[in-house]
């Protein structure tokens, strides 16, 4: 009888010795395998950059949409700005021109990337003699709240053809990025003349047809006195502002490329800000009714511009169009000689 227990004893205790040995011998290989692995991936390289500042937290994400919004509408308190070290920060980049260019277009654009934080009013503050006089602090108190690593983006396209502008910008920062969106020039012209048109007819007042404004009755040549013309003659303004800043500040966007195929212009916008490429084609979806490509945040999120955008021009005599066509031209090529982009403008 004891002998057998005895016999049972060893049983019991080499099975244990055995799956002892055999759970030493797995802990020994697998810390092996560790160690073989982690030249190759280590941990921190499965942890998020904390130092680089184009990485964008989930955080800064769901306040941009969320806190931010309160922010615009008055409804955060101190102590939350406070807390999320929100800031109000001078514009980085304006968006300078041109009008009926596509400059709100852009600005909506711009602010898919998590990394941009757009002033959702023009300002007006350089070209308007009043604002200026109020100075740089009220300038900053009209920007939207941010995070530090955020860059902050404002447009007012009448910056572009106002000729204190540029020496003002310049004071305020001479090293900002100023960012054109520019139309075919008669193109323009006429969404110019459009919009002012719809304007009146909503206060039921009567506008002059297009060619009577756009041509000299007295010469029968283009009138330059016309705004929506000379506005349109982009070389001109530029080289005003080429006085103060270098033409690598500067910016070319294709405002009719915007509007057929947008991330292409939206991607070399990015790169010319130094940002982290994040937008992509699933923030752009075409919109066959409005014939405008809307904005997608995320999966609950969209947008679209306004309906006053994609309004139908008038019925314009051709050969007013092939005059203005024809008198854009040098003026075209001498833009193309100094930005360095060229565009399939007749």
């Amino acid at each position: 009888m004891l002998f057998k227990q005895q016999a049972l004893l060893r049983q019991k205790l080499f099975v244990l010795g055995s799956l002892a040995i055999g759970s030493l011998l797995y802990l020994v290989a697998r810390v092996g395998s560790l160690d073989r692995l982690q030249p190759v991936c280590p941990i921190e390289s499965r942890l998020p950059p904390h130092d680089l500042p184009d990485q964008i937290h989930l955080r800064t994400l769901q306040f941009k949409r969320g806190l931010l919004h309160e922010l615009r509408k008055g409804n955060a308190t101190k102590e939350q700005i406070r807390l999320h070290n929100l800031v109000q920060q001078l514009p980085r980049a304006i968006i300078i021109g041109v009008r009926k260019g596509g400059t709100r277009a852009l600005l909506e654009m711009l602010n898919l990337h998590p990394a941009v934080v757009k002033a959702s009013q023009e300002i007006h503050f350089f070209d308007n003699d009043q604002n200026y006089a109020r100075g740089i602090d009220w300038y900053r108190e009209k920007m939207p709240f941010s995070f530090p690593h955020q860059i902050t983006i404002e447009k007012s396209p009448a910056y572009f053809i106002t000729e204190e502008v540029p020496e003002r910008i310049f004071k305020m920062n001479s090293s900002i990025k100023l960012l054109i969106i520019v139309r075919e020039p008669t193109t323009r012209a006429v969404s110019d003349y459009t919009q002012v048109l719809e304007g009146k007819e909503r206060k039921n007042k009567t506008y002059h047809k297009f060619e009577k404004l756009a041509i000299d009755a007295n010469t029968c040549e283009v009138n330059t006195k016309y705004k929506a013309v000379r506005t349109s003659i982009y070389t001109k303004h530029l080289e005003r502002w080429l006085k103060y800043f270098p033409v690598e500040q500067f910016h070319i966007v294709d405002g009719d490329r915007l509007i057929t195929d947008p991330l292409p212009e939206l991607q070399l916008v990015e790169r010319f800000l130094n940002l982290p490429s994040r937008i992509s084609q699933y923030n752009l979806y075409f919109n066959a009714t409005r014939g405008f490509y809307c904005l997608r945040f995320n999966i609950v999120f969209n947008k679209c511009l306004a309906g006053s955008k994609g309004r139908i021009h008038p019925e314009v005599d051709p050969s007013v169009l092939a005059k203005l066509r024809k008198f854009f031209h040098p003026f075209n090529q001498k833009f193309y000689q100094i930005t360095g982009r060229t565009f399939n403008w007749p």
